[in-house]
């Protein structure tokens, strides 16, 4: 293992050394795009590049955003169903995300639809599945009291927590 590190740190060395002699700067790597803040309070404004749909979660997007991800938060997924990436017609009903709204004023409720250009689309979920999710925070302390105030309604069986990210494909 220390043979193996050693060699490693003297090809680096050698390689470091010859774009020096040649006068030529070494190659950068592309710079990674900063993850986006979350606008869950949804009687915020939330000023970004794109106009998000009713049943997005809005992050601050910059101008030149082409494929982009918000920050990692926590999400109380409160129903899931199946649908093939192709059926974009199989969505948890809008008027089940308002009624989900009621209950958290001011922690966004959302909703993912098929993975189309221009949608959003929601990591750490399973392919073909749509959710109805409400943010819970940044924090895993927060999300475990989302989650609490959310079984404490007794109407979403089965809430459970999830980490993930909202993501904009542009293309």
């Amino acid at each position: 293992m220390r043979r193996n590190f050693q060699c490693g740190v003297l090809v680096a060395v050698l390689f470091a050394s010859a774009v020096a002699a040649s006068g030529q700067r070494a190659p950068r790597r592309p710079k990674r795009p900063r993850p986006a803040p979350v606008c869950f309070d949804p009687t915020l404004p939330c000023p970004s590049a794109a106009t998000f749909e009713p049943h997005d979660l809005p992050f601050r997007l910059p101008k030149d955003a082409v494929i982009w991800e918000s920050d990692e938060f926590y999400a109380v997924v409160l129903k899931s169903l199946r649908a093939e990436d192709d059926e974009c017609d199989t969505n948890i009903p809008e008027s089940e995300r308002l009624a989900a709204q009621q209950l958290f004023p001011r922690r966004k409720v959302f909703s993912s639809r098929c993975g189309e250009p221009g949608n959003l689309f929601y990591t750490n979920t399973g392919p073909g599945q749509r959710l109805l999710a409400v943010y819970a925070g940044a924090t895993r302390a927060e999300a475990l009291r989302t989650l609490a105030a959310v079984k404490a309604t007794g109407k979403f069986a089965g809430a459970n927590l999830r980490r993930m990210r909202a993501g904009f494909n542009g293309t």
